[in-house]
């Protein structure tokens, strides 16, 4: 119930206002039945501009840290995912892409709208990166067409860092879906999950024109990050 009452009153309004969304093919996305919505992930603006924007009410993997922050606020946070129809997945550790795939194919089981991010984790410089397989395993497995979405314009208006947006205007394009009913019983094959996953990602990055990096983003800032500790190391205490 919160969930509509937050895309309807609250958030849906607001985010319109804000960045006055330009949708495009949308009926790609079906009316029902159960399917997967793959975007690109430029922005933390992203989690809400996509369920406003859709008729459907739709589902994310999200990040377990949204949902265990400290105090108060934490409490509020993980309230207000959980209303917006999120789910906590744990990102570290080796079960953790099993873990995200049980629960992605639970959402699909119900006939619902699954949204995810193949990326793994935001762009740091808003070019779209290599995908984990994770999206390949749940559309083949669970034999649901996978929608390519691409955020045009959020990275510029909230980039990482930034917690309140700019005002401005966003694209969302839908393309068409991408069935890989070829690869039925395929799901345990290294190849075909890496070749589902590019053709995905391919998909993105035509409707995105963001420059392609055939790395794993989070490989890539970690890198960053690496370099930017090294050219400015921490003073020691006094």
């Amino acid at each position: 119930m919160f969930y509509y009452v937050l895309k309807y009153v609250i958030l849906g309004p607001l985010l319109r206002l804000c960045f006055r969304p330009r949708i495009e093919g949308l009926e790609h996305v079906p009316d029902e039945g159960a399917a997967i919505v793959a975007g690109n992930h430029l922005s933390f603006s992203d989690h809400f501009l996509l369920p406003a924007v859709l008729h459907r009410r739709i589902t994310f993997l999200a990040k377990a840290e949204y949902f265990t922050g400290p105090g108060v606020k934490g409490r509020l946070t993980a309230a207000f995912f959980r209303s917006a129809g999120q789910i906590p997945v744990d990102r570290s550790g080796k079960e953790a892409g099993a873990a995200a795939i049980r629960e992605g194919l639970g959402v699909l089981a119900k006939d619902e709208l699954l949204g995810i991010y193949p990326e793994g984790t935001r762009s740091h410089d808003g070019r779209l990166y290599k995908g984990k397989v994770g999206v390949a395993v749940m559309a083949i497995r669970a034999g649901v067409p996978v929608v390519p979405c691409a955020m045009v314009g959020t990275f510029e208006l909230q980039p990482p860092g930034r917690k309140v947006p700019k005002l401005g205007r966003v694209t969302i394009r839908f393309g068409a879906p991408l069935d890989f009913g070829r690869f039925a019983g395929m799901d345990d094959r290294k190849t075909v999950l890496r070749a589902a996953t590019d053709e995905i990602m391919q998909a993105i990055h035509r409707l995105s024109d963001q420059e392609y990096v055939d790395r794993y983003a989070a490989e890539v800032k970690a890198e960053v990050e690496q370099r930017r500790g090294s050219r400015f190391p921490r003073l020691p205490r006094r």
